[in-house]
């Protein structure tokens, strides 16, 4: 189980990086708004890279499932936050917002709209509190618990300021921006961690704290 393990950590490095990497060439190649809009208007139907960035979402939710298989036994709740961290990252991949992501409560936005920013949301926030629980998880080992330690530290304070931006100021340079730091976390947060859990030996059970 421990080669099964670090294969599915292997993986799950691999789709994390290829998932940026294509999310990545979608948004600076296509032509949308830069930071004044979401990323999620790279993959709007008739976009030149909209199969870019649907390939490079799913690639990510792959992720997500692949990190949950190379936890180590014993980690409690961030198995069953990531694969649904990964499910909503599937359908914000799968169902596309129309032009400009309108969201409310400036803009008039479509049941896909709403459809793909509630998934959307709700895939950041499972991903942040899966941080939270690995970071106080003694089996998950002392490299996982540090990086989630971390990566929850800086998300968690931005993804509030999103939230509140959005509510505050709607769509702009500012959400835009704040935007693509979280996301870059997270990235960065699953790179890591798939990485430890590739490389690192067989975890035990460990004061959380420690």
């Amino acid at each position: 189980m421990d080669v099964a393990r670090r294969v599915a950590g292997s993986a799950a490095a691999g789709c994390t990086l290829a998932g940026a990497v294509a999310v990545t060439f979608a948004v600076v190649a296509g032509p949308g708004p830069g930071f004044t809009g979401y990323v999620s208007e790279a993959g709007i139907a008739g976009s030149g890279h909209a199969a870019t960035y649907r390939i490079g979402i799913l690639a990510l939710a792959g992720a997500l499932l692949l990190i949950r298989a190379a936890l180590p036994p014993g980690v409690w709740a961030a198995p069953a936050l990531l694969a649904a961290g990964a499910v909503c990252t599937a359908v914000s991949g799968a169902v596309t917002c129309s032009d400009g992501c309108p969201l409310p409560p400036f803009e008039r936005a479509t049941t896909a709209d709403l459809v793909h920013g509630g998934a959307s949301i709700a895939g950041t926030a499972a991903v942040v509190f899966a941080m939270i629980t690995l970071a106080v998880s003694g089996p998950a080992g002392r490299t996982v618990r540090r990086l989630a330690g971390v990566s929850a530290a800086l998300a968690l304070p931005l993804c509030a300021t999103v939230g509140l931006t959005m509510l505050v100021l709607g769509r702009g340079a500012v959400a835009g921006l704040l935007e693509r730091v979280v996301l870059a976390i997270a990235v960065l947060w699953g790179l890591g961690t798939a990485t430890a859990l590739a490389l690192g030996k067989e975890p035990h059970a460990d004061h959380p704290f420690r």
